[in-house]
C-alpha cells in the first residue's frame, strides 16, 4: 500500500525522545512510503508548526524531557491545526485520557504494530482526499 495523497507523499512527524522507538516508527512508515519528519520532544514539535511546517499525521510519544505530548498536542491544537491526524502513543495504557483531553485523534499502546499504523494511514488518505474534492 502506498501512502499518497493527491500523488504527494503522507507528511508524518514522530515526535520522540526514544531513538530506538524512533527508528522503528520510521522504519514502518517508510513502508508506506511517508515522508518522515522527527522531533525529540514536544517544544520541537511545536515550534515546527510556529515555522509554518505542515504535517498529515503526528506519532507523539508521552513521556518526554522540555515538553510532554499531551502538551505539545494542546498547543498545537490551539494553533489551529484542526486538520492533522494526532496518534498519542505510550506504554502506559492509562495516558490514553491525557493524550484525548488534548486533542489527540487515537491511542495506540507501544509497540505500534504495523496493522494499526496502516490503518491510520489509509484513514488519513480518506481524510485528505474528501477534503480535495
Amino acid at each position: 500500500m502506498t501512502s499518497y495523497i493527491d500523488a504527494s507523499p503522507v507528511k508524518a512527524l514522530i515526535v520522540e525522545d526514544m531513538a530506538v522507538e524512533t527508528l522503528l516508527l520510521s522504519t514502518m512508515l517508510r513502508r508506506f512510503h511517508c515522508e518522515i519528519t522527527v522531533a525529540k520532544n514536544g517544544k520541537e514539535a511545536v515550534h515546527m508548526f510556529l515555522e509554518g511546517k505542515k504535517f498529515d499525521i503526528i506519532l507523539c510519544d508521552k513521556e518526554m524531557p522540555v515538553m510532554s505530548g499531551p502538551e505539545a498536542i494542546a498547543r498545537i491544537r490551539a494553533l489551529g491545526e484542526t486538520n492533522v491526524n494526532i496518534g498519542g502513543i505510550s506504554t502506559n495504557d492509562k495516558a490514553q485520557e491525557a493524550f484525548m483531553r488534548a486533542g489527540a485523534d487515537v491511542f495506540v499502546t507501544k509497540p505500534m504494530k504495523l496493522d494499526v499504523l496502516g490503518a491510520m494511514i489509509q484513514e488519513v488518505i480518506k481524510k485528505k482526499n474528501n477534503v480535495m474534492v
